[in-house]
């Protein structure tokens, strides 16, 4: 077992207890265009996206996939930011952003950069990606392309399978314009009356419950055929529209503002206030019109007069609109074109001492701390086992857990679910406001409340983004602690794609600081101390911010120093100064962040000493991690939050400290492999663009670093045993 550092106790305590202001920092000396602006540097991380779907070297399937998650994300982008920056626009709140540029001048930029993206997407698909699906034997076709035999059979699907489920909706004095929903693909259809030569316009829904590439009959080739359905439906709308002549047909999408906002009153039901504020998002205002690039003035002129938008949020496209839908295509069988099958180990302090047997996980975690890096190690056999394994111990007393995303047939619920009605009690804090899932906790929360668990929803104006479960076990000795702190949400569906680090460990320090954090979400305690933990929204800034600001002294002094930070976002400024501070001290500072990046690095007089990187891949790097020099003895965290205003200020984060030798080393190799010069990633320049580094000086790709991480932990599994 790993000797591990000694603690004094109160050590994170007692180092805050001197620190009761947060640190004043010194601006005089940094400019003031020192950031970055947080919306565009998010279109730059999704044109990271877009970069490994116009990549041949990437699995052709798994291109299909990057294109289709570049999309949906745009589509969040405009729901969320884009709508929340309109809004405040519109009510006088916008305030300058931190470049200081006005909120308009920024909407500006946003669209510029939007309709180049989204350009550039279309024609990934159309001329890269949809050539090499034909080479493939994967055809994505045409009406116009189909023999008559296919589109006799199509004519039969129509008929039997989708006309049925169609609602055209007319538009006249009688009709008013419909509501078009958000993200739905839509047909605008123009007919003229031949009795009368009237003309008239309807709007069709395209169904979301149907399949968005249908799949054509085999045709004895081996090739498989898809035609999209809005396609499918355009060529039968004589069908729809007996008697009348068709002018005109094209295809449109909406996205609407679905950013949803609660006044929480502590006198409210938070989920009543919830549900009618979801039932709002519905009908939340247009903030962009997607059309394509055929559609006549007359039809767009009536879509931007009902719908009410500018010019700048129209964007014509050509067909297929909403090529999200390519997540159909890319689950396709065929696995010469996915990335190669990887299959999760279990963590070798799980894995069973002896063959069909479980593994004693409490034995296991009581003999040493364990550190668990998913998806490389599997989330089946370590977190989930772990709370199995607690509802199932006569010997445990309580579980408490947060939960703020989950997967819709969750084993982590129904392990909670089973703990209470075993008489165990259960606590489990549902974060409902969490954003696109708070329908699905409500109806979660529910469920565990009908089953006896104690459910609570956190403190009012904050949400609780911690990942943390708590159990209580009795022993000879006495109560135990058993304590999982994680990085990323208990959701079994996401640990396959998401990676994270998870610490499990039945040290003392970390299960009081739990329960002393457990009590102050569910009852009315203010804690003001944690001695292995660091806790937004009270101590989690300051605490960073200390130790900044001791390798800042410490460079000063001659003393070695260094500060390695990984991070989804980074945008607070009070952070960022602090960090360009300390690069003017000489600290080496290496930011490994996947999203949005404020920080200027490489900016002479400020943040010279600062590297950034970035990597996107097969996983989505998901895990937090804060890693201090301190002169040799290094602290290193590992939690929930990231460097935005929100996570420091407005949510409920925790980090735990990493103590085990072997856990920081593990650490360290992983920002080496990260930032290493022989390591495929992109690198933010100081202008604000990311360059691709993925080959090196031999025209021979560069190391992928989770191709790297997937033998590694294999291979150290193995040599374990």
């Amino acid at each position: 077992m790993d000797a591990e550092p000694q603690l004094d106790g109160e050590s994170v305590a007692s180092d805050l207890d001197d620190f009761d202001e947060i640190v004043a920092v010194e601006h005089e000396s940094l400019p003031t265009d020192r950031y970055f602006d947080r919306e565009l540097s998010w279109l730059r991380f999704n044109q990271r996206v877009l970069e490994l779907g116009e990549d041949r070297t990437v699995p052709l399937l798994e291109r299909a996939n990057f294109l289709a998650i570049f999309a949906t994300n745009l589509d969040e982008f405009f729901m969320v930011r884009v709508a929340g920056l309109k809004r405040r626009i519109d009510t006088g709140l916008a305030v300058p952003t931190n470049v200081g540029r006005a909120p308009l001048d920024v909407l500006s930029d946003i669209a510029r950069e939007a309709h180049a993206l989204q350009d550039r997407h279309a024609k990934a698909f159309a001329e890269v990606l949809k050539p090499d699906l034909d080479e493939a034997g994967i055809h994505v076709e045409h009406w116009s392309d189909l023999e008559e035999a296919d589109r006799v059979r199509m004519r039969e699907y129509f008929t039997g399978q989708i006309f049925p489920v169609l609602m055209p909706l007319a538009v006249d004095p009688a009709h008013p314009f419909p509501y078009i929903s958000g993200l739905s693909l839509n047909l605008s259809i123009r007919v003229r009356n031949p009795k009368t030569a009237r003309q008239e316009f309807a709007r069709l829904k395209v169904p979301q419950m149907l399949p968005r590439f249908v799949q054509l009959p085999d045709d004895g080739s081996g090739r498989l055929r898809f035609i999209p359905l809005e396609d499918l439906i355009a060529n039968h709308l004589g069908d729809l529209f007996p008697g009348m002549e068709i002018i005109e047909h094209h295809v449109f999408r909406v996205t609407r503002n679905e950013d949803v906002e609660i006044e929480e009153d502590e006198t409210e039901n938070l989920i009543q206030a919830l549900e009618k504020e979801l039932l709002r998002r519905r009908f939340g205002p247009p903030i962009r019109l997607e059309i394509t690039d055929d559609m006549d003035d007359v039809t767009l002129d009536l879509l931007v007069r009902e719908l009410d938008i500018t010019e700048n949020e129209v964007y014509r496209l050509p067909s297929p609109l909403d090529l999200g839908g390519l997540f159909e295509l890319s689950k396709i069988s065929r696995p010469d074109l996915h990335y190669p099958k990887h299959v999760p180990t279990t963590a070798v302090q799980m894995q069973p001492t002896e063959p069909n047997l479980k593994p004693d996980l409490f034995r296991a975690i009581s003999r040493e701390d364990i550190l668990v890096h998913h998806p490389y190690e599997s989330f089946a056999t370590s977190v989930q086992a772990f709370l199995e394994q607690a509802a199932a111990d006569p010997h445990v007393l309580a579980i408490k857990q947060t939960l703020y995303r989950t997967s819709g047939d969750s084993p982590i619920i129904e392990a909670l679910i089973d703990a209470a009605e075993a008489g165990k009690q259960v606590l489990a804090l549902v974060e409902i406001k969490a954003r696109f899932d708070e329908q699905n906790n409500i109806t979660w929360a529910r469920k565990l409340e009908k089953a006896g668990v104690h459910v609570v929803y956190g403190l009012v104006g904050l949400k609780t983004h911690s990942k943390l479960v708590l159990v209580i076990r009795q022993e000879k000795n006495g109560l135990r602690h058993y304590s999982h702190i994680g990085t990323g949400n208990y959701n079994p569906k996401t640990s396959r794609i998401y990676e994270d680090l998870g610490l499990f460990t039945a040290d003392d320090i970390v299960g009081k600081d739990l329960t002393r954090l457990f009590n102050e979400l569910s009852g009315y305690a203010i804690e003001k101390k944690f001695r292995r933990l660091l806790v937004a929204p009270l101590h989690l800034r300051k605490g960073l911010l200390k130790r900044i600001t001791a390798e800042a002294e410490n460079a000063r002094a001659g003393k070695p120093s260094g500060i390695r930070i990984k991070v989804n976002s980074i945008v607070d400024e009070q952070i960022i100064d602090a960090l360009y501070l300390a690069s003017q001290a000489g600290v080496p500072i290496d930011i490994w962040v996947r999203g949005i990046c404020a920080l200027k690095p490489g900016m002479e007089g400020y943040s010279e000493t600062i590297r950034v990187r970035s990597i996107v891949g097969r996983y989505l790097e998901h895990s937090r991690v804060f890693s201090f020099h301190n002169d040799g003895d290094p602290t290193t965290w590992i939690g929930s939050a990231d460097m935005m205003h929100r996570n420091l200020d407005r949510r409920v984060e925790a980090l735990v400290r990493l103590t085990s030798p072997r856990h920081l080393e593990e650490v360290d190799n992983l920002f080496a492999l990260a930032m290493a010069e022989t390591t495929s990633s992109w690198h933010l320049e100081s202008d604000g663009e990311w360059t691709r580094h993925s080959v090196g000086s031999d025209d021979e790709p560069l190391e992928d670093m989770q191709n790297s991480l997937m033998r590694q932990i294999s291979s150290r599994k193995r040599s374990a045993r």
